[in-house]
Parts: structure tokens; sequence; C-alpha cells
């Protein structure tokens, strides 16, 4: 009876074990949801008219139409006075109704004439439309302050976009978390987005800009990863992304980002 307890209770366990596996793979395969990034150039001498409208307006008005606020964040070093975001939506058409309702929103008009009464806040605009890739953790706000974030931005180098994505989704991935980063989201251009077919966009968190250093200094000598990027590389028969086709940028999360 003790032994049938026991293989009982182990069985369970791995039951358990592997419950919890499979709920982490569908959470990222069936994440559907479009990522929208936007990024906000503001004008000059207005980022912080710019973040307290988002502060005490935009953001709520956003979830008010049924936008999903997942991140904001601005550049460490930051000579272009940016503001980088994410929001979510159910689909393409989703967004598109959303957005109408928003700017038509009396409370968004009231806002945004009285924060431009001296002068607009915000001189240029960038969006791209991106989907969750697979084995990206399940995104979603993770407010644990006091961290660094990095979003790094990858030109796979032509037909090698596959390639790329199969080397994160089974070493790289695994291997950043190993080294004491943190994966938060990883995505791909929608396929009637330009560069679609070479592009990976992902943000890591950090403890500070020295431990991301340290923490890519330990997975570069990786025997593991040294492997994978061999092994990968001699199949692709080269490099899998351009040269110059890794960007890095640091950013801090603002106080009122849904991820910090």
């Amino acid at each position: 009876m003790l032994r049938r307890n026991i293989m009982l209770t182990i069985v369970q366990s791995f039951a358990l074990i592997a419950s919890g596996i499979l709920s982490l793979g569908i959470a990222a395969e069936t994440d559907k949801r479009v990522y929208e990034l936007r990024i906000y150039y503001a004008a000059e001498g207005k980022l912080e008219a710019l973040h307290s409208r988002f502060r005490d307006h935009t953001v709520k008005l956003f979830e008010k139409h049924g936008i999903e606020n997942i991140g904001y964040w601005v550049p460490v070093e930051n000579p272009e006075s940016q503001l980088i975001y994410f929001l979510a939506y159910p689909s393409r058409d989703a967004r598109d109704a959303s957005w109408k309702a928003f700017m038509a929103d009396p409370d968004w008009q009231k806002a945004y004439k009285a924060s431009e009464v001296n002068g607009k806040l915000v001189a240029k605009v960038e969006t791209k439309f991106f989907q969750a890739t697979d084995y990206s953790p399940a995104i979603k706000a993770d407010a644990k302050g006091d961290r660094v974030f990095e979003m790094r931005t990858y030109t796979a180098s032509p037909g090698n976009l596959k390639a790329l994505e199969s080397r994160f989704r089974d070493h790289t991935v695994k291997l950043f978390e190993k080294h004491g980063m943190t994966n938060i989201a990883y995505w791909t251009l929608m396929k009637d987005q330009a560069d679609a077919d070479n592009n990976l966009t992902y943000i890591l968190a950090h403890k500070s800009r020295d431990s991301a250093k340290e923490s890519f200094a330990a997975f570069g000598k990786d025997p593991d990863w040294t492997a994978a990027r061999k092994g990968s590389e001699e199949k692709a028969g080269g490099s899998l992304t351009i040269p110059k086709g890794v960007k890095s940028v640091f950013m801090t999360a603002t106080d009122y980002s849904p991820i910090r």
C-alpha cells in the first residue's frame, strides 16, 4: 500500500509539472492578440507634459475603449525625447474601432486641447504591428519595479528568420534565463508590415545595465550557446543576422507603465 501511494504521488507530481509546462506553452501559442508598437518623439521641452497627459488621461481612456496597455518606456539615453510603448488588441479591426471611439471621446478631446494650449506635445509618431511568437512568455503586467529593460531588434539574413526563431525557441530563451535575464516578450512583424520576413523584436529585463553586461558576457561564453550558434550557422551557411543586424535600446519604465 505504501509503495502504491508513493507511486501515485510521483505520477501526480509529474502530471502537475506537465500540466504547468503545457499551460505555459498554450499561453504563448494561443496569444492571438495584435500588438502595436508606438514611438512618440516629443516636441522640444514637451516630454514631461506628454507623460502627464498619458498618466492623467490617455492610459485610462485607452482602457475605456478596449485598448490594452502593455508597457511604456523611455530610453535610458534619450536625445530624441522618445516615449516607447506597446498596446494590444483582439484584432486589427478591433484596433481601428477602438481608436475611432477613443479619438471621438469628449474626455480625450478636452484633455488633448488643454494639454496643447502652449503647443503640440508630439513632433512625430512611428507605429508597427506585431504578433507574439510561440516561444514568448505570456505577455502581461509585471510591476516588479527597479529594473532596466532592453528592447532588442534583430534583422535576419535573407531567408533565415525561421532558423533564427528556431534557435531562440530551442536554445536562446532558456539560456537567457539561465544567465539572469528575464524574458518579457518576443514578437515578429505582422505579414503586411515592411520587413516582416526578417524582423524579430523582443524585450528583456535586467537588474541593471551592469548586470546586463555581465549576463551577456556569461551567455556568450556558455558552451551550450556556442554549440547552438555554431550548429545553426553551419546549417544556414552563415550568420543568421545581417552585419550590424542587432540593435539594442536600454529603457526605463514610466511610473504609469503596467510592466515595470
